[in-house]
This record gives structure tokens, C-alpha cells and sequence, in this order.
């Protein structure tokens, strides 16, 4: 078939027509929802795309919230396709102070902690509070980290002993901001002789419904929201649901929400079931547990450490096991006891909450990331909780979609086509794509293909409209090697 040379033409003529034969391609985009800063270039509700931490202080600001996930998504997955969705901050500006009390009279080294970064100053024998506060908040608001290239959270003022913490951003999410005097080799000044109080605590949430309705129909299968609060995670729930959606007919975007909760055990397994949902998955963090990395950081490294995983299904890796990789860029809980045991995993795991651990060298690791789901129709139903589940899904269908796409576009649909004109398709030339995209797709790694599940597949014309095919197409999914179970049997 030759699309644009006419049929009906009499001139001599020697041509060829050039049309694509088709090729796959897939790609993962991934979007940050976090906030930013008046200084940088992009404006609230905006979304643009981010290829550096350069790039991303120049568009949210330094010291910002996503220019600081943009940091960790970086240092875990170098070559990802980012994308920033500044959400504008609402409400107050946490406010905390930091009293200097008596100096050691040998003066020393004083290091301050503040979200996972170590504020050190130097000061001689003899130096006042006074001096000692001023040098501290001149070392806060110039604090740069040349490795990471990361910032603070925090702007800082003096008066009078007195260090005064203001957060960059409105909200409730700076009551979880981390400050602490870290014990070092050869003693910390600090020790005993700053005292911390908040004046003013951070409150209000914001509303991620602008950055969502600025997504427009880009793609993005990636979504990592720095907020977890019941609002915003069912607005993020509700844009990519089946119905009306981004996972719906209508759209065919797809994509998944990751997100951080802070909280007990009890408290982050009851919220999780409370949303039961494949859409969206729970990152934890454990209060009181000394949490030296901010929850929105935490979330965006560990879910940036996965990435190259679920975006890859040309080579299968989208099914693997994710347990045991090291997520940089973060620090585990400072208290042990919130090291999650065997115990406590598993019972996260039972109930929709994602699960990580420490190992013996006191690295964060990945363990098990889900999502929400529980039930379908009331009934326990575990399709879909592993993570794997709804990107095998979308790489699956997206590569059947290219597969009929590129085979039976601006054709016509009959019964039978005796003379194999190129122009006509039956059921039969469809269902065959779509075996062998399978079988393709098995090749990959992604699914399980048997020749009874490809028996399965059904394509069959409508009877009301005869212009429609209708489809079955069922989908084994290739499952991730989580448990090896084994019996040592010993002879003496």
C-alpha cells in the first residue's frame, strides 16, 4: 500500500513513499510536587522540565524544597527525565530559635545538624554568646554543601545570643525539619549550651489541584508529592484514577504517586488501609526516631533509587526484585530502635505501607515498595500491590498499543479478506499483533505468555457497530523474586 501516491495517476513516474514501519520506544518522566522559592524563575502552579541541580536552583530557588529533591532524585538517578511542579505554600512559616548559653572558656569547634547537614563554625578562647550566635547564622545562611550542592531549609537572624530559624517555606511540613548537636571526634563546643525552642510552628497544607490541572495530558509515570496528607493524596488518587482519569480509556496517561507519611507503626498502617488504592504508595517515616533527612528528601531519593528500574522493560528489569539497594543521600534514624526488624516490614507490607531497612553499615537500603492496594470490590485482592504491577502494565500497553498502531492504523475492518488486500483487516489479523506483541513482551521479561493464555485472546466485532473491535487481552505479569524458601537438610 502506498499512502500519498494517488492510484489514478497516468504521468510516467518513479517514486517511493516514506512512512515510518514502526518502532518502540517508552520512556519514564518523572514530576517533583514541592515547593519553591520566589527567587527562582518558575511560578507557582508551573511545571517545566529540570535536566541538572543548577538548572533546578535557578528555577525554585536555592535552599528550596525541590531544588533539594531534585538533589536526592540525582544522586540516585543521574539520567533521569525530571520535571518540577512548584506548589504554592500556604499558611505560616515555622519560626524556631537557638540560644547560645556559656561558651567553653578554651573556645573549639561547635557543629549543628540541621535536616541531615552539619553547620560547623570555629571560635577562640574568650568568645562571647553573642559573637558565637552571629557566627552561626552567618554560617547558616551561607551553609553550601560543594558535594551534594545542597542547602538549608532554614534563613537565620541574630539578636542578642539568640539564633531565630525562619523556614523557606509556609506550612506544616517545617514541624518535621530536623535540628540536632551531633556528637564528633574530639568533642562537640556545642554540647549543652544551645537551647532550642519553636515560637511560631508551621502550619498549613497546601493544595496540589493547580499543578495537577497544569499537567495538562503530558505523561508523567512518575509522581513524587513531598505532601502526604489525606487531601492532597486523594486529589492525586482521583487524577489517576480508572474511570475519568489518567489510568481511564479516555486518557491512557497512566502514571503512580509516591509520597511520605510520618508516624507510628499503628498510625501508618491504619492510614494506609484507610486508602485502598494502587494508585498511590506509601513512603514511611517513623516519628520520634531522629530523622535527620526530611520526609519530602526521603521519599525523592528512594523512589529516585527505583526508577531506572521501572521505566526499564526493554530489558526486563521492570519485574526484578528490588530488595538491597543502597538509596544515597539520606541518613537512617539516629535511634536503632526505628531500625525496621523483619517483623515490622512484614506487617507494613500486609498492610499497603512501603518498607525499607537499615544495613550493617548504617546505610538506608530499599526492601519492598507497594502500593495501597488491598481489596477489589470488598474482596482481598493482591494484583496489583506489588510496585512492579502497574509499570509492567504500562509498558504492556503501551507496546500492544504501538503494535496495532503501527499495523492497523487507516485500515477498514471485515469478516474475511480472501484477496490480503492490504488496505482491509479481519479480526484474525488483529488478534495475531497481539499474540505476537505478547510473545514479544515475554521475550522482554515483562509478562508470562503460555500458549493457553494466548488461546485467550479474543477480538471479535461489535454487533451494534460493525466500525468497532472488541478485545480481550489477558495479562500474566512476570513476578519479582522476593522470597527464596528453603529446607537445609543436615546428615551426620
Amino acid at each position: 500500500m502506498v499512502a500519498n501516491i494517488p492510484g489514478d495517476i497516468v504521468a510516467p513516474l518513479l517514486a517511493f513513499d516514506v512512512e515510518s514501519a514502526g518502532q518502540f520506544s517508552s520512556e519514564t518522566k518523572m514530576a517533583l510536587l514541592g515547593h519553591g522559592l520566589a527567587a527562582g524563575s518558575l511560578a507557582e502552579s508551573g511545571i517545566v522540565l529540570c535536566s541538572s541541580v543548577n538548572e533546578a536552583r535557578a528555577l525554585v530557588g536555592r535552599g528550596s524544597m525541590l531544588e533539594s529533591m531534585v538533589i536526592r532524585v540525582f544522586q540516585n538517578a543521574p539520567s533521569q527525565e525530571l520535571y518540577l511542579g512548584r506548589v504554592a505554600d500556604t499558611g505560616t512559616a515555622e519560626i524556631r530559635t537557638v540560644t547560645v548559653g556559656v561558651i567553653p572558656a578554651d573556645g573549639g569547634q561547635g557543629v549543628l545538624q540541621i535536616a541531615g547537614e552539619d553547620v560547623s563554625i570555629e571560635f577562640a578562647a574568650g568568645t562571647t554568646a553573642n559573637a558565637v550566635a552571629t557566627l552561626l547564622a552567618v554560617a547558616i545562611n551561607a551553609y553550601f554543601n560543594p558535594a551534594s550542592k545542597k542547602s538549608l531549609p532554614f534563613t537565620a537572624t541574630v539578636a542578642t545570643n539568640v539564633v531565630t530559624l525562619t523556614a523557606r517555606h509556609k506550612g506544616a511540613y517545617a514541624t518535621r525539619l530536623d535540628t540536632f548537636v551531633p556528637v564528633i571526634e574530639g568533642g562537640n563546643a556545642f554540647n549543652g549550651i544551645l537551647t532550642f525552642a519553636t515560637t511560631v510552628p508551621g502550619a498549613g497544607v497546601p493544595d496540589v489541584s493547580a499543578i495537577l490541572a497544569a499537567m495538562g495530558d503530558e505523561p508523567f509515570e512518575i509522581v513524587i508529592s513531598a505532601f502526604g496528607d489525606d487531601a492532597n493524596r486523594t486529589k492525586l488518587d482521583d487524577f489517576h484514577n480508572n474511570t475519568a482519569g489518567r489510568w481511564s480509556y479516555a486518557q491512557q496517561l497512566y502514571g503512580h504517586v509516591f509520597y511520605p507519611k510520618m508516624g507510628t507503626t499503628s498510625e501508618l498502617t491504619a492510614s494506609a488501609v484507610a486508602k485502598d488504592t494502587w494508585h498511590l504508595s506509601m513512603i514511611p517515616i517513623f516519628t520520634n526516631a531522629g530523622n535527620a533527612t526530611p520526609d519530602y528528601e526521603f521519599v525523592a531519593a528512594m523512589i529516585g533509587r527505583i526508577a531506572p528500574l521501572l521505566g526499564s522493560g526493554s530489558d526486563g528489569r521492570v519485574s526484578v526484585n528490588q530488595t538491597g539497594l543502597k538509596v544515597e543521600g539520606v541518613l537512617a534514624p539516629r535511634d536503632r530502635t526505628y531500625w525496621p526488624g523483619y517483623a515490622t516490614r512484614d506487617a507494613l507490607l500486609k498492610n499497603g505501607v512501603s518498607a525499607w531497612k537499615v544495613n550493617s553499615s548504617g546505610d538506608v537500603i530499599t526492601d519492598k515498595i507497594i502500593t495501597q492496594q488491598q481489596t477489589t470490590n470488598g474482596v482481598p485482592d493482591t494484583v496489583f500491590r506489588d510496585i512492579q504491577a502497574p509499570y509492567q502494565l504500562t509498558y504492556a500497553l503501551k507496546f500492544h498499543r504501538a503494535a496495532l498502531a503501527n499495523e492497523h492504523s487507516n485500515k477498514a475492518i471485515v469478516d474475511d479478506n480472501p484477496a490480503n488486500n492490504p488496505n482491509l483487516r479481519t479480526p484474525k489479523d488483529i488478534k495475531a499483533t497481539l499474540v505476537n506483541s505478547s510473545v514479544q513482551l515475554q521475550t522482554r521479561g515483562v509478562v508470562e505468555a503460555s500458549q493457553d493464555l494466548l488461546d485467550q485472546i479474543t477480538v471479535a466485532r461489535d454487533a451494534d457497530n460493525r466500525n468497532r473491535v472488541n478485545i480481550i487481552l489477558p495479562i500474566d505479569r512476570a513476578n519479582p523474586l522476593d522470597i527464596f524458601a528453603g529446607l537445609a537438610r543436615v546428615y551426620a
